[in-house]
């Protein structure tokens, strides 16, 4: 059976990101220049996936990183729904700062109910997201697609991938590196029984052996 392929990859970094904000779709700011150094050395050591179609974010650090990695490609969409979730009063905030407000304490609580002024409701933000990743596939299984890229925000994949991912694994488990992600596939009877797609490797190639090696040679010095 035809399975149709989707690089889901993480934004590069931001000068929020260097500052340690906690920035969302409140926040439309650009790459930084250690973010944009930064992606064209992964492209230099590591390689992404060659394709005509990519879906982006409509948010600026997610459409520069989509122009800068995919720069050849004959068919690139902005997606509203594929936008960051919104913060609210949280927004723009330092995270070193935030952990100790009881109000951002209780927000981040699964269960407790809080919704901090202004952001988007935690439920609206997970249905969004699983939503948006079973659309693009529709789109890819009707236009014909087998292969293309997203390129979103870190809490976007980690939402995508923890709803309807397999392996199962929990949010923080998808975390991706600026310029990083999946690559998850499906086909068409997966996707129309189940609505799940499979995780099958790490973007770009290559990179994941980088991260074995970091982890042995942790692992070495622990026993050192």
């Amino acid at each position: 059976m035809k399975t149709f392929k989707l690089h889901l990859i993480r934004h590069g970094m931001t000068a929020g990101n260097l500052q340690g904000l906690y920035i969302g779709s409140g926040t439309d700011i650009p790459l930084c220049d250690e973010g944009r150094a930064q992606l064209n050395e992964l492209k230099e050591r590591f390689e992404y996936p060659q394709v005509d179609t990519v879906f982006s974010s409509p948010l600026l650090r997610a459409v520069e990183t989509a122009n800068i990695l995919f720069p050849d490609a004959k068919h690139t969409f902005t997606v509203h729904d594929l936008r960051e979730a919104g913060f609210g009063k949280f927004e723009n905030k330092p995270v070193k700062e935030l952990v100790h407000d009881e109000d951002f304490k209780k927000w981040i609580t699964p269960g407790s109910g809080y919704m901090p002024e202004g952001a988007e409701p935690t439920d609206q933000f997970h249905a969004r997201c699983a939503e948006s990743l079973m659309k693009l596939f529709e789109y890819m299984i009707r236009m014909d697609v087998t292969e293309a890229a997203c390129v979103t925000h870190g809490g976007v994949i980690m939402s995508m991938l923890s709803q309807r991912a397999v392996p199962t694994r929990r949010p923080e488990q998808w975390m991706a590196d600026p310029g990083c992600g999946y690559t998850v596939q499906t086909d068409v009877q997966l996707w129309m029984r189940d609505r799940l797609v499979e995780a099958i490797d790490i973007v770009p190639f290559g990179y994941a052996d980088t991260l074995r090696g970091q982890a042995e040679a942790e692992e070495n010095e622990a026993f050192e």
